[in-house]
């Protein structure tokens, strides 16, 4: 049987061996920005998983943009040494892997916990910080009202997303992309759940894409044209008057006009707390979204979201509803996903020679056969 997972897919002058990528996953485990040796073992080993690209997780912009205390940034020396230090190693591990960093700003959801803390705001003793938003409209009841962002304000964080980049292609990043979901600042313009401004950035959906589209122009006019740019975007705030699939696809629409190379469709997380949609989360369950954006905008997408089973993510692009297809928990708990589902899949994938003997034509008769995921299988 033709296998579609584990083809290559090219953006640009990027090629990736196979449409698998390790989707950014905050670890929250950094120092004042900087990756810890928490990110090199976790970085490394997700290096040789089987992936075609892996994604650095939601990589701040500024200190304040950060979600917690140890949140990844990238505004100083520090931080872009200590990146560069761990993808350097990675490409040793994975000569053929291309690895791509995710901008963020997280807005109002910023000076938080760490989830296993709770993730609530910090309280007065945990050094919060002010954060800031295109509204004084705060995420949930455990956190302070956020500055709403006047046009110096936003001309910085432009600048600060700009400044990244720079480091990021110093750093050697291949593939950069926009972070405008999960409720963070770009997807707080983007959706009136959080946006009630009454100026030129608020209201209409042109009006909610502007700041958004500013700081993709701003990106795409210091990326080199050779290299991949994308974009996170929400398919869907799961809210009555929140972001849907039409304006999702309008936003990948404009994107594409100012050269987005891809969107990958997430969906949800633009408010907290009791105010919080419930979401009918199963396996693939944003795939939809990835669909209509692809075929309403004309744009490649990434599908994501609990998608564990290697037969549903290659029919995800067998039948042409998204192009790449984003793993991540399923990862975590199977940190080579990729060789098992390539195995799995009938598609070959090369294994770095020091565990070659662990190839299926090297370990024949005596491999351990991992035991299906019934309940993910069938649906």
């Amino acid at each position: 049987m033709m296998q579609h997972l584990f083809t290559p897919f090219s953006m640009r002058d990027v090629t990736v061996t196979n449409r698998v990528v390790v989707s950014p996953m905050c670890q929250y485990s950094a120092v004042d920005g900087a990756p810890s040796d928490w990110h090199m073992q976790h970085l490394g080993s997700l290096s040789i998983s089987g992936a075609g690209l892996l994604m650095t997780e939601a990589t701040h912009v500024e200190a304040i943009g950060r979600i917690t205390h140890g949140c990844l940034g990238l505004w100083n020396d520090a931080q872009e040494a200590a990146i560069k230090r761990i993808v350097d190693s990675c490409r040793v591990f994975a000569p053929t892997l291309r690895i791509g960093m995710q901008l963020a700003h997280a807005g109002r959801k910023a000076s938080s916990r760490v989830p296993w803390k709770g993730g609530a705001g910090l309280a007065p003793d945990e050094a919060p910080w002010q954060t800031v938003a295109p509204s004084t409209l705060v995420f949930d009841d455990t956190r302070d009202v956020p500055l709403a962002l006047d046009r110096a304000g936003m001309d910085r964080i432009v600048g600060a997303f700009v400044q990244a980049a720079q480091r990021a292609l110093r750093i050697g990043i291949d593939v950069l992309e926009m972070h405008a979901a999960h409720g963070y600042l770009i997807h707080q313009y983007l959706s009136p759940i959080a946006n009630q401004r009454t100026d030129e950035y608020g209201g209409t959906l042109a009006n909610r894409m502007r700041f958004p589209l500013e700081v993709f122009s701003a990106l795409r006019a210091v990326w080199p044209a050779d290299k991949p740019f994308g974009a996170r975007i929400t398919g869907k705030d799961w809210l009555e008057g929140g972001i849907d699939e039409a304006e999702a696809a309008a936003l990948a629409a404009e994107l594409r006009g100012l050269g987005c190379d891809y969107c990958c469709v997430s969906s949800g997380g633009i408010i907290g707390g009791k105010s919080a949609p419930r979401i009918p989360t199963e396996q693939g369950y944003q795939v939809f979204l990835a669909e209509h954006v692809r075929r309403q905008a004309g744009i490649p997408t990434r599908a994501v979201g609990l998608i564990v089973e290697p037969h549903f993510a290659d029919q995800v692009v067998r039948d042409g509803k998204a192009d790449l297809i984003a793993i991540a928990r399923g990862l975590l708990d199977d940190p080579r996903w990729g060789w098992h589902a390539a195995e799995a899949l009938g598609g070959s994938i090369g294994y770095p020679p020091q565990y070659e003997r662990v190839a299926p034509a090297l370990w024949r008769g005596a491999k351990i056969v991992r035991p299906a995921r019934q309940d993910m299988a069938a649906q």
